[in-house]
């Protein structure tokens, strides 16, 4: 189901399931994060669900500030057996650490960014970083009037995770936002996993399935 014009970065708030037919194969960015093959045959065979909850509120260690800044939780649901997983995010650009059992133990950091914005990150500091290969994480975004719902007029929401154990090394740069996919406007993330001079595009495509109860 394509999502709502209600639906932006500013108000992800409900359920999302990932539409299998419409994404890439999460395959190959499994692999090189190093997920054995049981894990990863497991996820392709599971339907993964989204519970998003987004809100102000204070923000997490390490923060010290007592001002409230956008937050986003997310709990993933899958079936097949698979366990979920959680992400909880502050989009103040502040590196938090996370380990859960499918990626480890992380870093991320979050932030809203325009699409001129993000371009100009991901041919500067990400590519020069090794975060990214080419432009692909800064493609396809819609970005008009009804798009730039962000605090301050943002369309899309960034997140750099870097991977902290010892056998991993991996990074991943991943943009939401939403794009128009088989002529609908659908919430999509654009991502690329990295590890050393190997990289991984690939994107997600999700269907609105409605607020959660």
């Amino acid at each position: 189901m394509a999502a709502p014009a209600s639906k932006t970065v500013g108000d992800l708030n409900g359920k999302w399931v990932l539409n299998k037919a419409l994404s890439d194969s999460l395959d190959p960015a499994l692999t090189l994060q190093g997920v054995s093959w049981f894990v990863r045959k497991a996820i392709g065979a599971a339907t993964v669900t989204l519970h998003v909850k987004q809100y102000l509120g204070p923000p997490a260690p390490p923060s010290t500030s007592a001002d409230p800044v956008p937050r986003i939780d997310i709990e993933q649901v899958a079936t097949a057996g698979v366990k979920g997983t959680t992400e909880n995010r502050c989009l103040d650009y502040e590196f938090r650490e996370h380990s859960d059992w499918l990626f480890g133990h992380v870093k991320g950091r979050s932030r809203f960014l325009g699409v001129a914005e993000l371009k100009a990150w991901v041919a500067g500091e990400a590519k020069t970083e090794g975060w990214v290969e080419d432009e692909f994480a800064a493609l396809d975004w819609l970005e008009g009037d009804g798009e730039q719902k962000g605090p301050a007029g943002e369309t899309l929401i960034v997140n750099h995770v870097v991977n902290l154990d010892a056998a991993g090394g991996w990074t991943a740069v991943q943009v939401w936002g939403f794009q128009s996919v088989g002529g609908e406007r659908r919430y999509t993330r654009n991502i690329v996993v990295a590890k050393g001079e190997q990289f991984v595009n690939f994107k997600m495509v999700y269907d609105y399935i409605g607020d959660d109860a």
